[in-house]
């Protein structure tokens, strides 16, 4: 099933495995049973410290688990685990047979302290790119702490399922089989929810921690940059961030990444990520900024509250927060999130095959999109606000060959409507006509733009009517020594170069504000 090339790159990362290994499959006379199996063998062949055996002591088939041979260790995939979700089964392989993770040792003595019997669930789609972080995140506690239990399953194999527990978004977390959590998560995120203990620990932590002199919030291209550059001065730099890599870890596709002809969000973040740590900069993950306090003198401290409550102090900062998708803002949008109403085509998708969705937005994200899915549904109805479609002319002419795409232009989406269950149409306005008219359909995927996640900056700094944070053309905001770059402010043309160009703008410019400024007499001295 591997090719020659694939099989001689995991023999040698396979040489990292220390510890005996156990494939443990549970299989039917299925077809898809027999392409696992023959995944597993080619996986045993590889290794002499990994075993395979046919035990059917599962009740999802195809399943197996990768068990530490002797101990109580072991994570188990339901399913055929390719496509976003083969780093997982090698990450999973590795830290079984006794490869040491990288994450932070504090990280890893607060997972073997949790206590409890904590078993999980998460269902996952291969085409979805925000389900390895989850199963990852979940494979590891369970290889450090014995008292864990995860199994990671394919929910297009098990359809039975999936409907029984009312699933129409990944990744789905249940624990101990109830509903736990729902879309992206980091380690930090889910040992937060599982820990009670961990976010008054968490804040404590911030509140002791000396003044930065810079400070970066978010950690997107734009804060990555930021914390890059100002690291490389020499100068003390911390990042604050609920994750590291922002909203390009949702992006699929990206082929505009001057210099690298195609890759893919989760790996554009992940190499981000590995790129601020090569630094000596103090990252702070799972922190959501709630309120910025400016300076009391020229000069002085700034102040960030965390939603913890810790206060974070530097001489400067760099906003970098970035945006989230737009909603449209009608009844049953929230009602129906996760059940029928998406945002991701490519990881919910899946679940809508051989249904009836709508695509809202008419841009080059909405267009991508009704492409996207008409490949997997029925039928695509694709509504636009505008009188016509805004996309980029090669990816209309490419929708308009679809046989099985509508599009309805000058349409306001006025409702989504649905059975208290899940999505089952929904009603937009003929801004034409100004009749109302309904669409029968099962999935609403909403792609109409980003909004900036400055609420929390309300009153602190001038805000643009959109809500960005306004900037100069050195990235410097209405408040001295705050700086801001990326998707959160009023830089036109929101890209991820962009971004980068603009948080290394904002860096260089806060450093030219620390070199340029006094620190305070009282400050100094202490």
């Amino acid at each position: 099933m591997l090719d020659s090339n694939l099989k001689e790159q995991l023999k040698a990362y396979f040489a990292k495995i220390s510890q005996p290994v156990a494939l443990l499959a549970s299989v039917d006379d299925s077809a898809k049973s027999q392409e696992m199996l023959d995944l597993l063998r080619d996986i045993e062949g590889l290794s002499d410290h990994i075993t395979l055996s046919v035990t059917n002591d599962d009740a999802r088939t195809p399943s197996f688990a990768i068990a530490r041979t002797g101990t109580d260790i072991a994570v188990r995939f339901a399913g055929l685990p390719m496509g976003h979700e083969f780093n997982s089964l090698i990450l999973a392989l590795l830290q079984v047979g006794g490869h040491p993770s990288k994450e932070e040792q504090a990280v890893l003595d607060q997972i073997a302290a949790l206590d409890g019997d904590l078993v999980f669930e998460t269902y996952f789609s291969l085409s979805c790119q925000n389900c390895p972080d989850v199963v990852q995140a979940l494979n590891l506690m369970a290889t450090v702490n014995p008292r864990i239990k995860h199994v990671a399953i394919d929910g297009g194999l098990f359809p039975a399922e999936v409907d029984a527990r009312k699933i129409m978004a990944v990744p789905a977390v249940y624990l101990n089989g109830e509903p736990f959590a729902q879309g992206r998560m980091g380690l930090e995120q889910i040992l937060e929810k599982v820990d009670t203990g961990a976010a008054s620990r968490a804040a404590a932590q911030l509140a002791e921690k000396a003044p930065f002199e810079v400070l970066v919030v978010g950690g997107g291209p734009a804060g990555a940059a930021a914390a890059i550059y100002a690291a490389r001065k020499g100068i003390r730099t911390g990042l604050a961030a609920e994750r590291l890599g922002g909203q390009v870890l949702d992006t699929m596709g990206i082929e505009n990444f001057i210099s690298v002809l195609h890759t893919e969000g989760p790996k554009l973040g992940a190499a981000l990520e590995q790129h601020v740590k090569a630094y000596d900069v103090d990252i702070m993950k799972a922190q959501r900024a709630e309120a910025l306090i400016p300076a009391t003198e020229p000069g002085g401290l700034i102040g960030v509250q965390m939603a913890g409550g810790a206060v974070l102090q530097a001489r400067s900062v760099i906003l970098s927060t970035g945006a989230r998708w737009r909603t449209m803002n009608v009844p049953g949008e929230d009602e129906y999130r996760n059940k029928g109403v998406a945002f991701c085509p490519h990881c919910d998708g899946p679940f809508f095959k051989g249904k009836r969705v709508a695509v809202v937005g008419g841009g080059n994200s909405g267009v991508e999109a009704a492409i996207d899915l008409a490949g997997i549904v029925a039928h695509v109805t694709l509504i636009e606000f505008d009188s016509q479609l805004r996309a980029d002319a090669v990816l209309q002419s490419k929708l308009r060959s679809l046989p099985n795409v509508e599009i309805v232009t000058s349409a306001q989406t006025t409702e989504v409507l649905g059975n208290g269950e899940k999505v089952t149409g929904l009603t937009y306005k003929d801004r034409v006509s100004g009749d109302l008219r309904s669409v029968a359909l099962e999935g609403v995927f909403v792609q109409i733009g980003l909004v900036p996640n400055t609420e929390w900056l309300k009153g602190a700094l001038a805000l643009s009517p959109r809500g960005e944070i306004e900037i100069d053309m050195k990235g410097q905001t209405s408040v001295p020594g705050v700086f801001a770059a990326g998707d959160a402010t009023t830089t036109p043309y929101k890209q991820i170069i962009i971004a980068m160009g603009e948080g290394s703008k904002a860096a260089l410019s806060a450093f030219d504000y620390l070199i340029r400024t006094p620190v305070p007499a009282r400050a100094a001295a202490e």
